[in-house]
């Protein structure tokens, strides 16, 4: 497939513009059994897009004999036929910007091959070629694609039409059907830029009328499942007005579905790409279409062409009777004398001196003088391009109607034309419109469907007391039947369906033992139970070595014995909510976390003291002796009882089922009571814990090969952080996930004082009891 492309017609010049349309209109691959290189074919000749060619050239030809536009320039031209496949038309991209091969030796003149390019007919394809040429700044000028999507200067910066963009059309679509009282339609689109963003814009603007779209839907020429689903979608709707934004090809296709299936009756409202669309007159056409009212390009006729075509090209009479039809010829007339103006400008002709012959003129200077092109041309239209690269919308409006001898006519019934004033814009005469069917009444659309439980009626501002919208219910209202007028509020603990039909109970929300986050945190729980059960026993086991004793095994043993109390308090935090449970959770948790900080804290105190003792002359440890620890621990454990007494007694914590966080569920949780009591039982443990902090830290460099004042520090360190961080994540997590962040807080700090103090020590006892020696702690273990 790699061979170059040539183009289909040709013919040099000073300057050069290429062409890209699909004068074929089918490719296919010729071989695929590997005997001969595969070639993609071209068939089945498009009239309309070879009429297109005819009158470029014709154009070019008229400029190139004119002495006053480009008085001693030649244009040249290169129509490539695209065959209306896009790897043609990419193909044909690549040929048109790049020109004919350099031989050996071959230097660049400076001259781009190409100057600007005409084409394509289609949106989609528009937008390919667009894309590909943007980086280069070739400007593209499109005759006939008018989507939307092309007016980005953004991402089409070089991109002009001599054709309005689709917002016109769009808007002026779901203006005749206002127009008509029409408050019910279906809605078809090719699926492809031009039929998406066209109907788009249409969709927005109907719902800005008041207008009711039954069903929007969308199918391309090689989906032939979508467009029967389309038909059935069509043949099951009560609209009996379709607005069908697409090109002449679907279109064709839904007129053989909608034929064979019987379906008739429908007025169908058209745009440009199909109204007029001779490929669409067939014999059983006007049973389905007949009637049809739609926007067209206006059609004009050219001076000239006519005979022009017969000269050249020496064709039969039945070929050229479509002649006068083509609608687009115009717009391809302009494009080419736009190009032809621009350069004029750049080339700084004059009418007896003529152009400047030595400039060389690159496409990006085209594109600037694209934009200040503003002329007249022979049949009276000025050309002139507005800030999206457009041009201004002017359309026919056309009706399908049937001569006497049954032939089809496209008879003008109207104009739009979005240069006049808004209220001069759209002129319809509705006398001479024939509808759907043939019939001289006007078809009646309206929207009356029943809303089914679970929606209300909504009336349309300003619209027929019939004509309604069906709003399903908000969350936490039902309607049990139909075409209900308004919705009911379910009860507090109530919250509706999911159809929105009745009301049920709300779920109830609390981190109970048989989900997995709650077994996850009890295995976590009773796995720190068992380690330091185990810890206990080992010690207990070898409580007469020196790394027991020293700094007090009693307070060892009872650091152990919190250990299990604050591992065993995060239980209670777990399952349904008490009286009970949400007293004991937080009490057992301040209680449980004080005395351990407070062996933490006695401990550190102790190995101060037992390096002051150390010193020559002092007696401090007898002021800090067993039984000075042990009523230390008291005291500092039984303020903190009281601090939760007091709490108990005010304002205790109490179950609560939060409704506020969730509509749709109720949270069931402990509230606080009194948030100054929790605040003083959690700012008591930070207290203490910042002390024995502070304490661990000063005796830190204490001259001791094993320095638990260290593994305190970092122990303490460590439970900080975990409190610090748990404030702001108790406060954002919503529901259980608030329980589940204090848990994981309370596991975190307590395995943080199980690992960061009693693991050195293990080690030391399981695997080096050579250094489990007084000399070896003390630091005073000799070679």
């Amino acid at each position: 497939m790699g061979d170059p492309k040539n183009a289909l017609l040709s013919k040099d010049g000073d300057i050069t513009i290429g062409t890209l349309i699909s004068i074929h209109s089918k490719e296919t691959l010729s071989s695929s059994e590997f005997t001969e290189k595969p070639q993609l074919i071209c068939s089945s000749k498009n009239i309309v897009d070879l009429r297109l060619a005819q009158i470029m050239i014709f154009a070019i030809e008229e400029i190139n004999k004119s002495e006053n536009l480009l008085p001693n320039v030649s244009i040249g031209y290169k129509i490539f036929d695209t065959c209306g496949s896009r790897l043609s038309s990419m193909s044909a991209t690549m040929a048109v910007m790049n020109g004919q091969e350099f031989a050996a030796g071959d230097r660049c003149n400076g001259q781009p091959p190409i100057h600007a390019i005409i084409g394509e007919t289609e949106s989609s394809a528009t937008v390919i070629l667009s894309r590909t040429t943007g980086p280069f700044k070739i400007p593209v000028i499109s005759h006939s694609a008018t989507c939307e999507c092309l007016s980005n200067r953004r991402d089409y910066p070089s991109f002009f039409r001599t054709i309005a963009s689709d917002y016109h059309q769009s808007r002026a679509l779901a203006y005749i059907v206002k127009h008509f009282g029409w408050t019910w339609v279906g809605a078809v689109n090719t699926d492809n830029d031009y039929g998406n963003n066209g109907m788009a814009i249409f969709l927005n603007t109907a719902k800005e009328e008041g207008i009711c779209v039954e069903y929007s839907v969308k199918f391309y020429r090689t989906e032939p499942e979508k467009l029967l689903n389309v038909v059935n979608i069509i043949k099951q709707s009560t609209a009996k007005v379709i607005v069908a934004f697409l090109t002449s090809f679907e279109m064709y296709n839904l007129l053989e579905q909608l034929y064979i299936q019987n379906i008739t009756g429908i007025q169908m409202i058209g745009v440009e790409a199909w109204i007029t669309a001779k490929n669409l007159i067939i014999p059983t056409s006007f049973q389905v279409l007949g009637g049809s009212i739609g926007f067209a390009v206006r059609n004009i006729k050219i001076e000239g062409f006519l005979d022009y075509v017969i000269k050249e090209f020496g064709e039969t009479q039945n070929y050229i009777e479509d002649v006068p039809e083509q609608r687009y010829t115009s717009n391809i007339y302009k494009a080419v004398y736009a190009v032809a103006h621009a350069l004029h400008n750049l080339l700084k002709c004059k009418e007896q001196e003529g152009c400047e012959k030595g400039l060389t003129i690159q496409p990006q200077q085209v594109v600037e003088a694209l934009k200040n092109v503003n002329f007249t041309v022979k049949f009276g239209d000025r050309v002139w391009f507005d800030s999206t690269g457009a041009t201004v919308a002017q359309y026919e409006v056309v009706n399908w109607q049937q001569d006497s001898d049954g032939s089809i006519q496209f008879k003008a019934v109207g104009y739009y034309d979005a240069s006049l004033p808004p209220g001069q814009r759209f002129v319809l005469n509705s006398e001479n419109i024939i509808w759907a069917g043939g019939q001289l009444e006007k078809p009646r659309s309206v929207c009356s469907e029943s809303c089914h439980p679970g929606t209300r009626k909504a009336a349309q501002k300003g619209r027929p007391v019939c004509c309604y919208d069906c709003i399903k219910c908000a969350d936490g209202e039902i309607s049990n039947e139909t075409d209900s007028n308004n919705c009911q509020q379910c009860p507090g603990e109530y919250w509706s369906n999911t159809e929105n039909t009745e009301c049920v109970l709300k779920a109830v929300e609390f981190l109970s033992f048989t989900e997995v986050m709650g077994i996850v945190l009890v295995f976590f729980s009773l796995f720190g139970v068992g380690i330091t059960v185990l810890v206990a026993i080992l010690f207990y086991s070898k409580k007469e070595t020196p790394i027991v004793k020293a700094n007090n095994s009693e307070l060892s043993f009872l650091l152990l014995f919190s250990l299990i109390l604050c591992f065993l308090c995060s239980l209670t935090f777990i399952g349904r909510p008490t009286e009970w449970s949400c007293m004991l959770r937080h009490t057992a948790f301040g209680i449980a976390f004080v005395l351990c900080i407070s062996c933490v804290l006695g401990k550190t105190i102790v190995v101060l003291m037992a390096f002051k003792a150390t010193l020559p002359g002092s007696n401090v440890m007898k002021w800090f002796g067993a039984a000075q620890q042990r009523l230390s621990v008291f005291a500092f454990t039984l303020i903190q009882v009281l601090i939760c007494v007091l709490w108990l007694t005010i304002s205790p914590p109490f179950p609560n089922k939060n409704m506020k966080y969730y509509k749709e569920k109720i949270i069931f949780e402990c509230s606080l009571g009194s948030t100054i009591g929790f605040s003083a039982v959690l700012g008591y443990i930070g207290l203490l814990a910042l002390l024995c902090f502070i304490l661990a830290f000063l005796a830190r460099t204490l001259p001791d090969n094993f320095n638990e004042a260290k593994f305190i520090t970092f122990s303490m360190l460590i439970f900080c952080a975990v409190w610090i961080t748990f404030i702001p994540a108790y406060v954002s997590s919503p529901g259980k996930f608030t329980v589940a962040v204090e848990i994981f807080a309370i596991l975190a700090s307590s395995f943080s004082l199980l690992l960061c103090i009693f693991a050195p020590k293990c080690y030391i006892i399981l695997f080096k009891p050579e250094q489990n020696t007084k000399q070896h702690l003390m630091g005073k273990n000799t070679n």
